[in-house]
């Protein structure tokens, strides 16, 4: 029987993966479905839509190690990234918390570096810049971390056709079915090369038909509202304040500085970490 835990945000709660009779499924889903025969796989996700670094390590990671996990999963940063108290180094501290307390009760840990959602979202440069610059951010304390913790990482910004609309779904923050599919397959071959024994690798293709244009519209006037609504105290004034700033240091020809003052506080969270940041690259990889 091999147990899997998966923490992490909405990405890992499946979210834009819907299932014909209901609810989501995803990527950690699929992959949870290849690793070993049904019945052999003892399958928990504790993801949930909006979680921070710190929630996964404080609120999630608790239960995982009730589990017992096999492998253990932690996606998670990109809610941080869009929150006004953005500080790396907590983030940091919190990633290295949750792996290394995996890591010690005997999972294999699986991790990643997280896309750009600027590209996704096709922002404007004004928005777009600074997100940017604040994932960058997340993965390079998620390098520092998970250089440091064994493990398997997977970058997912080089993935082949991450960047493809086809990947994602109608809000284009999540991915769509194929996305999901991507991401499992990608975590499979990954242990595959690794020498973790698998099952089966999951279908690229999706399997159910996809969304029409009257579900997506509902959709988007339904949960996408709700969504924003519950969001909109936190990151429209975040993204607005963002934009202000990068407007004002690019009308001032300074907006290196912006560059600058970021890569300050990644050298010092980088500082704190026991760790040092590990060089970028598409998949890398570190047998438990």
């Amino acid at each position: 029987m091999v147990t899997f835990v998966a923490l992490g945000d909405s990405t890992t709660a499946g979210y834009g993966d819907p299932m014909p009779g209901g609810g989501w499924r995803g990527w950690a889903s699929l992959l949870a479905d290849g690793l070993a025969p049904p019945g052999q796989v003892a399958f928990h996700n504790l993801a949930c839509s909006g979680a921070l670094a710190a929630d996964v390590a404080y609120t999630q990671l608790p239960t995982a190690l009730d589990h017992e996990p096999d492998v253990a999963a932690v996606i998670v940063g990109v809610n941080d990234t869009l929150r006004r108290g953005f500080d790396v180094a907590a983030i940091g501290a919190a990633l290295d918390h949750t792996a290394s307390a995996l890591h010690r009760a005997g999972a294999l840990v699986l991790t990643a570096c997280l896309p750009e959602p600027g590209r996704m979202f096709h922002l404007p440069a004004s928005l777009a810049r600074p997100l940017a610059r604040r994932i960058a951010a997340v993965n390079a304390v998620t390098h520092a971390v998970f250089d440091r913790v064994p493990g398997l990482h997977l970058h997912i910004p080089l993935l082949p056709d991450v960047y493809d609309p086809r990947m994602w779904s109608v809000d284009r923050l999540h991915p769509g079915e194929r996305g999901h599919r991507l991401l499992a397959g990608a975590y499979f071959d990954l242990l595959a090369a690794h020498g973790v024994p698998v099952h089966r690798r999951p279908d690229a293709e999706p399997a159910n038909p996809p969304p029409t244009t009257r579900a997506q519209i509902r959709w988007l006037a339904t949960e996408g509202v709700h969504w924003l609504y519950r969001r909109s105290t936190d990151l429209v004034p975040q993204l607005a304040r963002l934009a202000v700033a990068e407007w004002w240091y690019d009308l001032r020809g300074a907006a290196h500085r912006l560059d600058d003052r970021l890569q300050q506080e990644i050298a010092a969270a980088l500082a704190s970490e026991p760790g040092a940041a590990a060089q970028p690259g598409a998949i890398t990889g570190k047998p438990a």
